[in-house]
């Protein structure tokens, strides 16, 4: 049986991962900041990961560390950098470190960001594909990628990173959601017009959380994702408008364009869809979810 350590348990990726991994008989530490868990696992580990001592406290004697923690977020990262680069550039550099001093054989698995790359207009972006951090987020990611890569040279630590575009669904609740379409099936459940900057027709990978964890899952015994990135995708390359407008249809309400506000207009990287080729060579993995079939369970 395989032994993981999922950081990060408590979040919307990590709590699913632990769930996935459980069902293919991974044995799972799950561990998060606070205090408690969400789903009362009973070897759940507290572990403020911005400590170090907190980190080299920790058994490293594992197949696969999952890193989901840190902080999530655009413009206010600039408020927060600070915290942000605690939670998620030093978190990952305490783990990186204690894994090269206690000799740990783990695979990192780590969790990227549609932010790094710089968006292309209707174009399948591949992983080797230009960069561009408009946000402090997407700089912390960048950054962790690095990290990983020189850890790797100097210790030959094993990792693997997953770039995730648009995630939603939610095996844990039947009407919640994450991110962007938590925010349109919030609005449309409670009978509100969904609202969308300029024309919405920006376009995103929409995938669904099960197969995000699935495909992550799908590599683990596989020699050729070591030190390799990967885009996870999807069946659903969409406009927003698109996504909003099966959300409205399904809910009967509408959608309403509003102006960008001139901030979220400087970090808009524009079309972020993901080929997946690499990762469908490399694994065979075939998607479950779409996003109109999603939705219209949803609804009813």
């Amino acid at each position: 049986m395989q032994k993981s350590i999922v950081f990060g348990a408590n979040g919307y990726l990590g709590r699913h991962l632990v769930h996935f991994l459980n069902q293919h008989q991974h044995e799972v530490i799950p561990s998060g900041n606070n205090p408690k868990s969400v789903d009362q696992h009973p070897n759940y580990l507290q572990a403020n990961l911005s400590h170090l001592t907190e980190v080299e406290k920790i058994d490293f004697n594992v197949d696969f560390i999952f890193v989901f923690a840190g902080l999530t977020g655009t413009s206010i990262g600039f408020d927060q950098y600070e915290a942000f680069i605690k939670a998620n550039e030093l978190s990952l550099l305490n783990i990186l470190s204690h894994h090269a001093k206690s000799n740990s054989k783990a695979r990192i698995i780590f969790p990227s960001s549609r932010l790094v790359y710089k968006g292309m207009e209707g174009t399948l972006l591949k992983e080797s594909d230009e960069k561009e951090a408009l946000t402090v987020y997407a700089q912390n990611k960048l950054s962790c990628e690095g990290y990983l890569k020189m850890f790797a040279n100097q210790y030959n630590i094993d990792y693997t990173v997953f770039r995730i575009c648009v995630p939603y669904g939610n095996i844990f609740s039947n009407n919640y959601s994450y991110g962007t379409i938590g925010f349109f099936l919030d609005k449309a459940t409670q009978k509100q017009n969904i609202t969308l900057y300029g024309k919405g027709e920006v376009k995103r990978t929409f995938t669904h959380v099960e197969d995000i964890c699935a495909s992550i899952i799908a590599t683990l015994d596989s020699e050729k994702s070591i030190k390799n990135t990967y885009n996870i995708g999807s069946p659903d390359n969409l406009s927003l408008a698109e996504a909003a407008q099966l959300i409205a249809t399904c809910y009967h309400t509408g959608v309403d364009f509003i102006n960008w506000p001139e901030e979220a207009l400087k970090i808009e990287s524009g079309d972020t869809l993901f080929s997946d080729e690499k990762l469908v060579n490399d694994t065979g993995y075939q998607y479950k979810h779409t996003l109109t079939k999603w939705i219209n369970q949803q609804a009813q």
